[in-house]
């Protein structure tokens, strides 16, 4: 196999960011309203020439309003998870692991639901109210987070199997609590949190907290990718990994606590997605190799490009009724993870 180089690093990415370009443009064309793509283009084109002042109505309200706002979204929830996926699966050096099978979601559905509750109960104006839900998944994915790192060391370093476990059964018991807080919602409340619980990307974002989530998403990849090349050498073992001079605990560290925030923040907007951080590392390994140096970045625009899809047919499969993303993922994911486990045995 040839070493990967700066070039072949720059021409890979330009392919998949090109094929995320094209999945973008049929996701902002696809929807109840068929968009003409040649008219938002000639009024785009418009608008840089100083021609008009704005888009037409229904170009501005659909496309820039809408579709623009949940395309973006669905790029930095599949890239965190994705991201996130790849990084606990080289971290862990297990195949099975995932955001989700630490707890991190269930923390950050859990502070969701009481956010709701607690917006049920007080009199909170608009942008207040759409932004406690994310506020409280965040916060509920940063306690859980912090829970279960504590539950995986043991003598004072990070046990893999013991971190597992711990979020396994935090997980269990986070639901637990979450089924229970769910039937003290009514009416609205009850529907959007059960839409959320399954994964949901149809609920509209501030703008300024599109800014937060890409400066946080910049900032937890880059110190992930920072370890790339450690994480290339702990494939072989801590040990033989600590004798060609990696600095295992602070690799520990600076991995698992940027994973955790990339997946506590993609959670805290989309409600639990399940299969994207799981599938799609294995995916881009098939594809690129197991050097982390392709595979962060390829896993980024990978899950952008997977979730956007998956998106893309949730909301138009069933026009002008939205699927939950994640029972899309889930139906999608579920037979790709069978066909690669079976692959893998034989």
């Amino acid at each position: 196999m040839r070493p990967l180089t700066l070039t072949r690093l720059l021409i890979r990415c330009g392919i998949l960011a090109v094929i995320l370009f094209a999945v973008v443009v049929v996701a902002m064309k696809l929807g109840a309203v068929q968009v003409s793509l040649y008219g938002l283009g000639k009024d785009l084109v418009s608008l840089l020439l100083h021609r008009t002042s704005s888009l037409s109505s229904d170009y501005g309200m659909i496309v820039l309003g809408i579709r623009l706002p949940r395309i973006l979204l669905a790029i930095f929830v599949g890239a965190s998870l994705s991201v996130a996926g790849v990084s606990f699966q080289a971290l862990l050096r297990n195949p099975l692991a995932d955001p989700y099978v630490l707890g991190v979601s269930s923390g950050a559905a859990l502070g969701a639901i009481v956010a709701l509750i607690v917006e049920a109960r007080l009199d909170l104006t608009p942008e207040m109210a759409g932004l406690i839900t994310p506020v409280g998944a965040f916060l509920g994915a940063a306690v859980t987070i912090a829970a279960v790192y504590i539950l995986g060391r043991r003598d004072g370093q990070i046990d893999s199997t013991t971190l597992l476990l711990g979020g396994i059964i935090t997980a269990s018991f986070l639901q637990a609590v979450i089924m229970f807080l769910m039937t003290t919602l009514s009416g609205n409340n009850l529907r959007g949190s059960a839409f959320w619980f399954m994964g949901d990307l149809s609920t509209p974002q501030p703008s300024s907290l599109l800014y937060f989530l890409s400066f946080g998403f910049i900032i937890a990849a880059g110190a992930i990718y920072t370890t790339a090349s450690d994480l290339n050498l702990l494939l072989a073992g801590e040990k033989e990994a600590m004798h060609l001079g990696v600095d295992v605990p602070r690799v520990r560290i600076v991995v698992y606590i940027a994973a955790s925030i990339l997946t506590g923040l993609a959670v805290s907007v989309s409600g639990t997605i399940g299969y994207v951080g799981l599938l799609v590392p294995h995916v881009m390994r098939l594809i690129f190799g197991s050097d982390h140096r392709m595979l962060i970045p390829a896993s980024a625009l990978g899950g952008a490009i997977a979730l956007l899809i998956a998106d893309t047919l949730a909301r138009t499969v069933t026009s002008p009724t939205d699927l939950p993303v994640g029972a899309v993922t889930a139906l999608a994911g579920a037979p790709l993870f069978i066909y690669l486990l079976r692959r893998r045995i034989a």
